[in-house]
C-alpha cells in the first residue's frame, strides 16, 4: 500500500471498505443478525494528514479514531477540520492515562472512549465529564484478550466487575460496549481468533450479571487486518486504518 493516497483514491478505499463491511455482515448467523446492528467503521487516522481525514469525511465518513491523546488534541482542536468536518465524531482509542483525561475531553466532538481499563481511570474519566458536559460520555471497557504485557486493558474476568463499578458509580458515563486489539496475524484456518471469541464470553458474562441483553453491548474489535472476521463473528465496531489512508509514516 503506498504511503501517500490521492483524494480518489481514499473515496475509491473507502467505498471498498464499506462493501466488504456490508458482505460480511451479511455473512453473519441468523442469532447474531438479529442482535447485532450494522457494523460502524471508525477511520483510524493516526500519522495522517488532516487533509486525509477531510477527504474521507467529504467521501461520507463520520466516525474517526485516534490512538495518541497528542494527534487527537491536535486534530480534534484544528480550526480547518472543525470547519469543514462539523459532524465529525472522534473515538479515542489507544491507552489514556489518567494526567491526560482532561486534553482529551476538552476535544470538541469527542464521541467515545474505546480504551477505559480500570476503575481508577473510568472514576477520573467520570469526575472531568461531569464537569464539562451536559449529557453522558460513551465508554467502552478495553480487555486484553491475549494476555499480552505490551498490551493494554483488564483481564477477562475482571471486565464485568469494572463495567458493573462504570454502570453503577459514574453516573455520566454511559457503557456501551467491550473492546479488544487481541494478537495480530492469528491464522484463520485454524479456526476462530480465540481473541474475539474470549470478548464473546466476556460480553455473554457481562449481560448476565448486570441483566443485560447482547444487543446492549456492542464490540469493539477488528482491524485492517482482520475485521471481515470480527464482523462475521459478532463485532459491530471495527477500526480500519491503512487500508483506507496507506501505510502509516512515522517520520514525525
Amino acid at each position: 500500500m503506498i504511503r501517500k493516497m490521492g483524494d480518489a483514491n481514499i473515496a475509491k478505499a473507502l467505498k471498498s471498505v464499506l462493501e466488504r463491511i456490508s458482505v460480511a455482515s451479511k455473512n453473519r448467523s441468523e442469532d447474531l443478525a438479529a442482535v447485532c446492528p450494522e457494523p460502524r467503521l471508525v477511520a483510524v487516522t493516526k500519522t495522517k494528514p488532516k487533509e486525509m481525514i477531510i477527504e474521507a469525511y467529504k467521501a461520507g465518513q463520520i466516525h474517526f479514531g485516534e490512538n495518541y491523546v497528542q494527534e487527537l488534541v491536535e486534530k480534534g482542536t484544528n480550526e480547518q477540520l472543525q470547519k469543514e468536518c462539523p459532524n465529525i465524531k472522534w473515538h479515542m482509542i489507544g491507552h489514556l492515562q489518567t494526567n491526560k483525561i482532561n486534553k482529551v475531553l476538552s476535544v470538541p466532538n469527542l464521541h467515545v472512549i474505546e480504551t477505559v481499563d480500570s476503575k481508577k481511570l473510568a472514576d477520573a474519566v467520570d469526575k472531568f465529564w461531569g464537569n464539562k458536559k451536559g449529557h453522558k460520555l460513551k465508554v467502552f471497557i478495553q480487555v486484553n484478550t491475549s494476555n499480552e504485557e505490551n498490551k493494554s486493558g483488564v483481564q477477562p474476568n475482571e471486565a464485568s466487575d469494572l463495567v458493573g463499578h462504570v454502570i453503577s458509580s459514574c453516573p455520566n458515563l454511559e457503557f456501551v460496549g467491550l473492546m479488544t486489539i487481541g494478537a495480530f496475524d492469528h491464522d484463520l484456518s485454524k479456526g476462530p481468533n480465540p481473541d474475539f471469541q474470549v470478548l464473546l464470553r466476556c460480553r455473554e458474562e457481562v449481560c448476565k450479571e448486570h441483566s443485560l441483553t447482547l444487543a446492549d453491548v456492542e464490540l469493539s474489535m477488528g482491524m485492517s487486518n482482520d475485521f471481515e472476521h470480527a464482523i462475521e463473528v459478532g463485532s459491530t465496531n471495527v477500526r480500519v486504518g491503512s487500508t483506507i489512508f496507506g501505510a502509516r509514516s512515522y517520520n514525525k
